[in-house]
């Protein structure tokens, strides 16, 4: 016999089958971003429902809530793209998954800033055991677009030279991490209280707001770069474009500069690639895509990598760095955050359950 109170069954209840997930509302400032409480998603066949433990915030949330990113789902939806938690539900036809097991998955068109989730068990990887679910939530959009840029991108090779714009931002310590596990000669810019985290990291740091970047690498080098990492577009693109050696490659992603060109900024952005990628002098220009949707185009691809990134962490070859953790009732202080540029590193949302 059930001896809680009525009152007391009635909260129970409710806490099992209600969650809270956030939704942007409309384009603006943070405060467009908003909890909602509604009934707990039920999954379908071939889908698991997840407890959410924690869930990123990424800067395509950001252009999202300004109305700047091209895949922007329609309002109202729920932003995030990466999250780690808990199998609490398995749909019918689903046999790789159980209840309790701990995952991790990227969502191709956002929903991870929510309490719980239903996801295609295809794009579930098991979250390694003995990791902090919210250092593990960092490496997965992060160090996934840090691993295509090196390695199906770029292409880069050992010895080589490597430039990475916003080098102290959670994309970009994640590209010097795994190019200094591949051998390359590290080069960073970053605001001069960034600086050090970027020495730290194996790179050379330049201050981007006291010193003409291009000006110091031709110094340290003499002749420029083999490959730069460009999240950031505008004149920063055609000055790094300069700076590559023959063979050398630019990618473009991310498109910082949109926050303030709009638009626009987007479209010129574009024409710059598109007549670097016609002239005949040996050097590449490319623009590098959107992360998430490798999860529908190469399911394997993304699983083999993901997975193989969980065992760096695991081993300890890499090491997330680390924002702010905030609960998911903060997301509009985290956006805040992120898009001034404020701190270092993945900022995490947490939910209210057990860590």
């Amino acid at each position: 016999m059930n001896t809680l109170p009525m009152n007391a069954r009635l909260m129970e209840n409710t806490a099992v089958t209600t969650h809270q997930r956030a939704i942007l509302t409309g384009i603006g400032e943070p405060e467009r971003l908003q909890l909602v409480t509604e009934a707990r998603p039920e999954p379908q066949a071939g889908e698991v429902r997840v407890k959410v433990l924690a869930s990123g915030v990424a800067f395509a949330d950001v252009l999202c809530r300004r109305g700047l990113y091209p895949m922007m789902p329609k309002l109202p939806f729920t932003p995030g793209y990466d999250l780690v938690g808990v199998v609490d539900e398995v749909g019918a036809s689903v046999a790789t998954m159980h209840r309790g097991q701990r995952v991790a998955a990227m969502l191709p068109k956002f929903g991870a800033n929510a309490e719980y989730v239903c996801v295609p068990a295809a794009y579930l990887v098991p979250a390694p055991d003995g990791v902090d679910p919210v250092v593990a939530t960092a490496v997965i959009l992060n160090y996934l677009t840090a691993h295509r840029l090196l390695h199906d991108k770029t292409k880069a090779q050992p010895g080589e030279r490597l430039l990475v714009h916003s080098a102290a931002g959670g994309v970009g310590t994640a590209v010097l991490q795994l190019g200094r596990a591949l051998g390359l000669e590290l080069y960073g810019t970053a605001s001069k209280g960034k600086l050090e985290l970027v020495a730290r990291l194996g790179a050379t740091p330049i201050d981007y707001q006291t010193e003409d970047f291009a000006a110091r690498i031709r110094q340290l080098t003499g002749d420029g770069v083999d490959i730069v990492c460009d999240p950031v577009g505008g004149e920063t693109l055609a000055k790094s474009y300069r700076l590559l050696r023959r063979g050398g490659r630019l990618v473009n992603y991310g498109m910082f500069n949109a926050r303030h060109s709009g638009k626009w900024g987007f479209a010129r952005n574009m024409a710059r690639l598109v007549w670097y990628s016609l002239q005949p002098d040996g050097r590449k220009a490319m623009l590098y895509g959107n992360t998430p949707s490798l999860v529908k185009q190469d399911t394997a691809g993304y699983r083999h990598s993901l997975t193989a990134l969980f065992a760096m962490l695991a081993e300890g070859r890499i090491a997330p760095i680390m924002g702010p953790t905030l609960p998911l009732s903060d997301i509009a202080a985290a956006h805040h955050l992120l898009e001034t540029g404020a701190v270092s590193g993945k900022i995490i949302l947490t939910s209210n359950h057990k860590l």
